[in-house]
C-alpha cells in the first residue's frame, strides 16, 4: 500500500515557483530520503506533506486519505525538526508527553507510551532530567521520542542531524536506522548530505530548483544516473567530468570519444543521436586505475600530482592532466605518490559515464558496476 502519494504538486512564494509539478509514491514501512542543494524545495514538500505549507496545486493523500487541504493535527503525521524545541522548564518525561497531555489522553497510556518510547531510544535513565542536562545527540533522541508516542502513520524528518558534531551525526544516523528496522514504520527525511542519503534511504529522490531530477535506490543513482546533475551529487567525491570530442559510432551505436592527449575510447552506452555535439565523460574518482596498477585498463591518462590526500585507509590524488584539466583519483592508503610526481592513472571503458549536449546520460549497454 501506498503510504504517500504526492501528484502534480505546485508550489509558490508570490511569483516565485519552489515546487514545480512534483509526483512521489512512497510506500507503506519504506524510508525515503529528499536530498539536494540548499533551495532546492525539500524542507518545503516536507513540509508540505504535513500541512505546514499549503500547495496552489496538485494532490496529497496519506494511507490512501485525501490530506490536500487537512489541518496538520489531523494528517497523521509526526515531524522531527532540525532544532530540538524541547521546552526547557520541562523535564524529559513532560516534553515527550506534552502532544499527548494536549490531546487529554489517559494518565495511565501517556506513561505507558512514553516508557515504551524511552526505552525504544534507551533514555529510561534520562527522563527527569531537563534539557540542559542533555548532550546534543540525546536531546535529538527526546524530539524522536515525542514522535514515537504519537503512533503516526509517517514520520517525516527535516534535517535532524545538521546541528551535531561530526562523530555524533554518524552515531545518530545508525540509531535512527535501527529504529525504522524496530518500529517498521514509513519514514522520509531531508537532508543536503549525500552520505546520509546514501547509507539511510530504501530510495531516494534527488531534487534540484523545485523539480524531481531522479528517484531511486542508492544503488542505481550511482550507477546509472539519469544526468550530470545527479551523477555529480551522489557519490563522494564527487564524479570527474571531462568535455570532450565525438569521434563518430562503432557497432551498436557505442560512441567513441577523443580524450585529453589524444587517445580514443569506445563506451558500452547507446550514442545514437550524438552525432556533431560536445559531450561529457563522467568518471568516478575510485574507478580511476592508479599508478601502477594501470595493465589492464582501455585508456591512459598522464599528469602531475598537484595534491595529496592521506586519509588513511585511502588517498585521494589531485591531478592536473596534461591539457590542464583536473581530475581526483582515489588510490589506497599506502600510495608513494607525492606532490609533483608525473603519474599515469587508467581508465576502463565500462566504468565511464557519458552524458549529452543537455547532460542527459546516454543509457549503457551493459550494467555500469
Amino acid at each position: 500500500m501506498t503510504a504517500v502519494s504526492l501528484s502534480h504538486i505546485e508550489k509558490r512564494y508570490g511569483d516565485t515557483p519552489v515546487l514545480k509539478d512534483i509526483n512521489i509514491d512512497v510506500e507503506e514501512r519504506e524510508f525515503m530520503v529528499f536530498v539536494g542543494p540548499s533551495g532546492c524545495g525539500k524542507s518545503t514538500l516536507l513540509r508540505s506533506i504535513a500541512g505546514l505549507e499549503s500547495v496552489e496545486g496538485g494532490q496529497i493523500r496519506i494511507g490512501g486519505d485525501d490530506m490536500t487541504h487537512v489541518d496538520p493535527s489531523r494528517r497523521g503525521v509526526a515531524m522531527v525538526f532540525q532544532s530540538y524545541a524541547l521546552f526547557p522548564h520541562m523535564s524529559v518525561f513532560e516534553n515527550i508527553a506534552f502532544g499527548l497531555r494536549m490531546a487529554k489522553r489517559p494518565a495511565s497510556e501517556i506513561r505507558q507510551r512514553v516508557n515504551d518510547a524511552a526505552a525504544v531510544l534507551q533514555i529510561e535513565a534520562l527522563l527527569d532530567r531537563k534539557p540542559r542536562a542533555l548532550s546534543g545527540g540525546q536531546r535529538q533522541r527526546v524530539a524522536v521520542g515525542r514522535a514515537i508516542v504519537r503512533d503516526p502513520r509517517v514520520f517525516l524528518f527535516d534535517e535532524p542531524l545538521s546541528n551535531l558534531d561530526a562523530a555524533l551525526r554518524v552515531q545518530m544516523r545508525l540509531e535512527i536506522i535501527r529504529l525504522h528496522q524496530r518500529l517498521d514504520a514509513t519514514m522520509i527525511y531531508v537532508t543536503h548530505d549525500q552520505t546520509e542519503a546514501m547509507t539511510m534511504a530504501d530510495r531516494i529522490v534527488v531534487l534540484r530548483d523545485g523539480r524531481v531530477e531522479q528517484i531511486g535506490s542508492p544503488l542505481e543513482l550511482y550507477r546509472r544516473p539519469a544526468n550530470r546533475f545527479v551523477a555529480s551529487f551522489i557519490g563522494s567525491p564527487r564524479m570527474n567530468f571531462l568535455e570532450v570530442g565525438l569521434d563518430g559510432l562503432a557497432e551498436n551505436h557505442q560512441p567513441r570519444v577523443i580524450l585529453p592527449g589524444g587517445g580514443k575510447l569506445t563506451l558500452p552506452v547507446d550514442g545514437e543521436g550524438l552525432v556533431d555535439q560536445r559531450v561529457s565523460l563522467g568518471i568516478r574518482p575510485e574507478h580511476i586505475v592508479e599508478p601502477g596498477q594501470t595493465g589492464d585498463s582501455d585508456l591512459h591518462l598522464t599528469g602531475e600530482a598537484q595534491v595529496v590526500e592521506h586519509l588513511g585507509g585511502e588517498t585521494l590524488i589531485h591531478v592536473r592532466l596534461t591539457d590542464d584539466r583536473q581530475i581526483e583519483v582515489k588510490a589506497s592508503g599506502d600510495t608513494t605518490v607525492k606532490p609533483g610526481d608525473h603519474i599515469e592513472v587508467g581508465v576502463s571503458a565500462h566504468r565511464c559515464h557519458l552524458f549529452d549536449g543537455a547532460e542527459k546520460a546516454c543509457a549503457p549497454l551493459t550494467a555500469v558496476q
